[in-house]
């Protein structure tokens, strides 16, 4: 029998959930604090310990780390994802899969009711609680940041530090920056704070997961990535022979050479999904350099007619990732032509790393459309140049005919004149 009062919270060890952890325990839950690790930099039995002293009386760590690469970061850039032309998706991937875990652990823990720290104004509320109804329609969520009560006990910050130390609360082993931070296996994001006022420049104590590019190693780092059905299988580094081909091993080691090069960095305002526009500050390095990869294989490996609507698909597809439909039906719609689009994006591209950019230097693939004697300017190739001369008058009527229409239209008003 499910325990009627019993919450699986998202729980991070940070100000607002442990307030939130303590204000439901005080309100009669058996709170099981769920800790997701998605490869934060986190000291997760200090975290545990912390819920448990605070008042769950479960507490979870869950390793995420595999099915994050796998299931979420490898299919978004397989069909290349990329929010407003610019933003990889770092917070919003890691939600789904934060998501799913805890639908699975109020299943196993008898749970009613799940629960997370996101605030009304936010992306992450919609994520997690589209995730959550689209898993699991029955279940219940506490939203603590949307209930009345909770919005009249807490109006700010120090209302929170105030409830916190009457409560026992241990916040000084958190020692915040003057802005809010979220750390996964794909980006470190940076905003509000210090950064909201988007006229001002990001200092270099902002970041912290990439070298400022100016100080970054004065030698590229040369590496090669090698595709199979468009899902990296391996990275090796051109020089010291360094080769990871694990899917966890190998990101990993993407974000390690990213970081030390200074690539990834991204400072944008953004459109959020209910209607605030918000400055983020991206630190993405694995990420970067898998992006610009994959795009150089599909440059050889699709044919220009598929890859002309996956782009459209892509656009749309990055839309609804970022606003939190990952499990919806019409991403199972968009995912089953990408997955089409990628059959034969295999192959290996060469790149360099160096000082914040990525340098494709090569490519071949196995499936390749490329034609060397086709493409060259000194042999023919097949290639009837003369062929061009009906190729060029088919494609110029419209543009005759529009002109024609202008002509007329432009002495019959005599705008000529």
């Amino acid at each position: 029998m499910e325990n009627e009062k019993r919450a699986v919270l998202a729980y991070s060890g940070g100000l607002d959930t442990s307030v939130i952890l303590k204000w439901l325990a005080n309100l009669g839950y058996e709170v099981i604090a769920y800790i997701a690790d998605v490869g934060q930099h986190e000291d997760f039995d200090k975290v545990r310990n912390k819920a448990l002293r605070t008042g769950a009386t479960v507490a979870r760590v869950e390793d995420l780390k595999e099915e994050f690469v796998t299931d979420f970061i490898f299919p978004a850039f397989k069909a290349n994802a990329i929010y407003e032309g610019r933003y990889l998706l770092g917070t919003a991937l890691a939600r789904p899969v934060i998501a799913k875990r805890q639908i699975e652990i109020a299943v196993e823990e008898d749970a009613p009711y799940v629960s997370h720290g996101a605030t009304g104004k936010g992306n992450d509320q919609v994520r997690f609680e589209l995730s959550y109804y689209a898993l699991n329609p029955a279940i219940k969520v506490l939203a603590p940041w949307k209930m009345p009560e909770f919005l009249r006990q807490f109006r700010g910050r120090a209302d929170m530090l105030a409830y916190a130390k009457a409560n026992g609360i241990d916040v000084s082993a958190t020692v915040e920056k003057p802005f809010s931070e979220d750390d996964n296996l794909l980006h470190l994001s940076h905003e509000a704070g210090i950064l909201e006022d988007p006229s001002k420049a990001a200092g270099e104590d902002v970041y912290s997961r990439t070298v400022s590019p100016e100080r970054a190693p004065d030698v590229p780092t040369e590496i090669a990535i090698t595709f199979k059905d468009g899902i990296p299988v391996r990275v090796e580094n051109l020089a010291d022979g360094t080769v990871e081909t694990a899917p966890l091993e190998l990101f990993q080691y993407l974000n390690e050479l990213g970081s030390e090069n200074g690539i990834g960095r991204v400072d944008m305002v953004e459109n959020r999904f209910v209607g605030i526009k918000s400055r983020g500050v991206y630190e993405t390095p694995g990420g970067t350099i898998l992006h610009i990869a994959h795009r150089d294989i599909e440059s050889i490996a699709m044919d220009r007619e598929v890859m002309r609507l996956r782009d459209m698909l892509s656009a749309k597809l990055s839309e609804i990732i970022y606003n939190g439909f990952w499990f919806s039906p019409e991403m199972d719609f968009l995912m089953a032509a990408v997955d089409k689009s990628q059959e034969v994006i295999d192959g290996t591209v060469q790149l360099k790393l160096y000082k914040g950019n990525v340098y494709v230097t090569a490519r071949e693939s196995s499936s390749s459309l490329y034609d060397q004697e086709l493409s060259s300017m000194h042999i023919e190739g097949g290639f009837n140049q003369q062929d061009s001369e009906g190729f060029i008058k088919v494609n110029a009527l419209r543009l005759m005919a529009h002109s024609a229409i202008m002509h007329r239209k432009h002495r019959h008003w005599g705008l000529d004149e």
